[in-house]
Order: C-alpha cells, then structure tokens, then sequence
C-alpha cells in the first residue's frame, strides 16, 4: 500500500470546503491528491481548520526537516462538532510522526420513554387472603355485567 504522505500547503484556493486555510509550507503532488481524495469523499481535513503555532501543526521531524504529512479527515457534515486538532510535540507514536489529537463534541439525544405498564404479580395469587379477594373481585365484575342472559350461539 502506498503512503500519502503528502503536503496540503497553507493555501485553500480551489479546495473551498475541504481545506479550512490554516497549515504551513506548499502544497505538493501528493497534497493535491490528498485534497482530490477528500473532495470526492466529500471530506475535511481537520488539521487546516485551526490556527496553531508552528510546534502544533508539525506531525513529522526529521532532523532538520520538519512537515505536516498526518491528517484527520471527518465528513464535512460533522465539520461542526470538531472543536480542536492539535499535535502532541514531545510524544512519538511512530518513529519521527507525532500523536495528533481530535477534540469533538457530540450529542447524546434522549429517547423516549415508555409509557408505566404494571406487571400481572400472578405469583401473589398463591397467598391465601390474596387469592379469595381476586376471586371476589372478579364474582363482583360478573354479577354488575349484563350479559348472562346472552346465549353462547346467539350473535
């Protein structure tokens, strides 16, 4: 698999949406692909969407040569919910690339709440006194009804 390590530059003509203008150095070859990639995907790069100090925005070093060639691309829909990327300067997580860190917010929605339904306890049936005032109950709701002189076959 080939590397994209490429260098989107600090300049955002023709990447309107992709490229938010804030990096450093020029674009090159690669960096062009990386914005053509994201742009197809309809994607942002988070990396140019703050301004930072120089210390902040190098994800590679080496030697003398210092570049950003490590990005973090989100759906440009949830461009929104990107609160800051940031480079971390003293912590390797590959030799000579630097950790980069995302910051996001998101929301947690409510769902709805179901409406009480009380549970049959039909285990309280076998208590004794429990048992005798159901039965009652029930004899009571047959009697109030007005259907016992209905017969079976009629409609």
């Amino acid at each position: 698999m080939d590397a994209m390590d490429g260098h989107v530059g600090s300049n955002s003509v023709g990447c309107y949406g992709t490229h938010g203008g804030y990096r450093f150095g020029d674009r090159n070859a690669d960096g062009s692909r990386i914005l053509e990639f994201a742009d197809g995907l309809n994607l942002v790069i988070c990396n140019t969407l703050f301004m930072k100090q120089e210390s902040t925005l190098v994800t590679y070093v080496a030697g003398s040569a210092k570049s950003t060639v490590d990005y973090i691309m989100v759906k440009q829909d949830d461009k929104v919910k990107v609160r800051n990327v940031k480079v971390i300067p003293n912590e390797e997580c590959m030799p000579k690339h630097k950790w980069l860190v995302m910051d996001m917010w998101f929301s947690t929605s409510k769902g709805r709440h179901k409406k009480f339904e009380p549970r049959v306890r039909v285990w309280k049936l076998k208590k004794e006194r429990t048992c005798e005032e159901h039965k009652s109950m029930v004899r009571n709701k047959v009697e109030e009804e007005d259907w016992k002189h209905l017969d079976v076959n009629e409609p």
